[in-house]
């Protein structure tokens, strides 16, 4: 794992840690909690970066990198979003996907029955956001391995986490007047790609290899480099 130091809330720092073969982040505590939104928005960019590099299949039986006990699978609920994270049994910490981090922070959201049909048109094996493994459209649209429903990223609630951004009052750090506007152009670029796939002949081979959340990601990560 590679350690990251973030911005926390009340001018806090947050350190976490990261494995990049696995895709996953570990959170001591109620870190996760603790992050500012400047924190989330650089891990979403950081996601993104990551999108289409190959990921390790992970451990069947992970354990506690404090104290090595084995990690509990754990589900949870974020609003309406449901996710899983692996925990430590004695309080250490969880250890959660990339994939499952947007879910907790209302990045992702499912497909609507329109979009996966258009997908079905046009793709028949999709890789799994969550765990990587196949999915056959002609068989349905979830995962067989994890049971995860194809999903997209939610750019009204990237939209949400900018404006918490814009209002903050952080004298130590700079916020672009622009990154707002940006933002909304992007969201509408993405939309429409969702609204007419074939738009976009190198969308479904994007999706393909990198599953559905991670060619939005691997695209929206271009804009984020940018609005730097």
């Amino acid at each position: 794992m590679m350690s990251q130091t973030l911005d926390g809330h009340a001018g806090a720092s947050v350190a976490i840690d990261l494995c990049l073969p696995c895709q996953s982040f570990w959170f001591d505590g109620f870190e996760s909690l603790q992050l500012a939104p400047r924190a989330i928005l650089q891990l979403f960019r950081f996601i993104g970066d990551q999108a289409d590099r190959p990921r390790a299949a992970p451990k069947a039986m992970p354990a506690c990198p404090r104290c090595g006990a084995t990690l509990v699978p754990t589900h949870d609920m974020q609003r309406n979003t449901r996710f899983e994270y692996r925990r430590c049994p004695r309080g250490h910490g969880r250890l959660i996907s990339f994939f499952n981090f947007l879910r907790e922070k209302d990045f992702v959201r499912p497909l609507s029955a329109a979009q996966v049909e258009a997908l079905r048109q046009n793709v028949q094996v999709v890789r799994c956001s969550n765990c990587g493994a196949s999915i056959d459209l002609a068989a349905g649209s979830t995962c067989p391995h994890c049971g995860t429903a194809l999903s997209m990223i939610d750019m009204q609630q990237a939209q949400a986490i900018v404006r918490q951004l814009q209002e903050a009052d952080r004298p130590a750090h700079e916020i672009d007047p622009g990154l707002g506007l940006s933002l909304a152009q992007a969201r509408r670029d993405v939309e429409a790609v969702f609204a007419s796939f074939d738009q976009s002949p190198t969308w479904f081979s994007d999706v393909a290899s990198d599953g559905v959340v991670g060619a939005g990601l691997t695209a929206i990560a271009r804009w984020l480099k940018r609005a730097r």
